[in-house]
């Protein structure tokens, strides 16, 4: 399928719902109450998808919104990345909690071993933000 338009493809769930699966590939509309209660849905048939996030950010640079657009591929990024390794990041990124040479450690961790360049992007650019606003841990 082409790039979705926000004209003509949004809502993306009621005019592609065909492009919308589970992280198992389940079907969205299969998520009910009665599949949960009958144990066919698990906790991971109800996470977010990267595929589904690229499209809302399809959706998003088409109304306009680019900004947005890049925090849907962000989060498409870290849909790899261990939740636990996540809110360890979060708090390394806090100001005045890490060094320089951390964060770019993060980053580079970001980028090899999660393949989310834009997310080690963005960890480069708070490291160097940091350091110009003496945001650094001191020690």
């Amino acid at each position: 399928m082409a790039k979705l338009d926000a004209v003509k493809d949004y809502p993306v769930y009621e005019k592609h719902p065909e492009l919308i699966k589970t992280p198992t590939g389940k079907p969205v509309d299969e998520i009910t109450m009665d599949a949960i209660l009958k144990g066919e849905v698990t906790a991971d048939d109800c996470k977010i998808t990267p595929e589904t996030l690229e499209l809302q950010a399809q959706i998003q640079e088409s109304f306009g919104n680019p900004q947005v657009a890049a925090n849907f591929r962000r989060a498409a990024e870290m849909t790899r990345i261990p939740d636990e390794r996540i809110l360890e990041i979060y708090n390394c990124m806090r100001p005045h909690v890490s060094t320089k040479e951390e964060l770019l450690a993060i980053a580079e961790e970001l980028e090899e071993k999660y393949d989310a360049k834009i997310n080690a992007a963005l960890v480069k650019e708070a490291a160097e933000v940091y350091e110009n606003r003496g945001m650094l841990k001191k020690f």
